[in-house]
């Protein structure tokens, strides 16, 4: 097929990490950079605070509907329909909420010359409606599919610990724990440090601390 098409209205959105998401990228099959939406009515959220150190990515945001408030290293910016706002520095902290209902802002982002990989936090939202399911295995289906991608991340593979362990598969889950600690021992030991999924496991004499 030459072309693909969508409205951004046909996506259910995903409700994560305090935002409305509607996964575009993984609609389309896009692989050339990254591209999401995120929606909200007056007073939500519709981009988290939050910078792009690590990842190295410049930022284009889009304001397709409403209005939205950004706060870009505490410097308001009014930003109706229409706005583009160009963040080419990924120390920049950026936030965003909607100023009136429906309001919808595309995100697109990558490293300049470099190719495109898909972040791996994108397994982690598409999971979202699994994990308030209890679809464990569609859980874990997720995270060695984002594995494939971007093996050996230290995200996916907690993730895919804390699916394991509401699955019963202890063992694999300490296995996979302790893979995630050897690639970001920091950013583990925050994650793991009151999250409920892994309470089955804290007993074990080989739960990595």
């Amino acid at each position: 097929m030459p072309f693909r098409s969508l409205r951004i209205d046909d996506l259910d959105p995903i409700a994560v990490a305090g935002v409305q998401w509607h996964p575009v990228r993984h609609a389309l099959g896009l692989r050339a950079f990254g591209v999401n939406a995120y929606g909200g009515d007056a007073g939500d959220e519709v981009i988290e605070e939050h910078t792009e150190e690590g990842s190295d990515h410049e930022e284009l945001y889009v304001v397709l509907a409403g209005r939205a408030r950004f706060e870009l290293d505490g410097e308001a910016l009014d930003a109706p329909a229409g706005t583009l706002v160009f963040l080419p520095e990924p120390g920049t902290r950026r936030h965003a909420v909607a100023e009136e209902d429906g309001t919808t802002v595309l995100a697109l982002g990558g490293k300049p010359g470099e190719g495109y990989e898909v972040s791996p936090w994108e397994w982690r939202f598409r999971a979202q409606p699994h994990i308030e399911a209890e679809e464990w295995e569609k859980g874990v289906a997720l995270m060695r599919d984002g594995l494939v991608a971007q093996p050996g991340d230290a995200s996916l593979l907690y993730n895919l610990a804390c699916f394991e362990t509401h699955l019963g598969r202890h063992d694999d889950a300490v296995a996979h724990l302790r893979q995630a600690r050897d690639a970001d021992a920091e950013g583990v030991a925050e994650w793991q440090a009151d999250d409920p999924d892994l309470a089955p496991l804290r007993d074990r004499p080989d739960f990595p601390l």
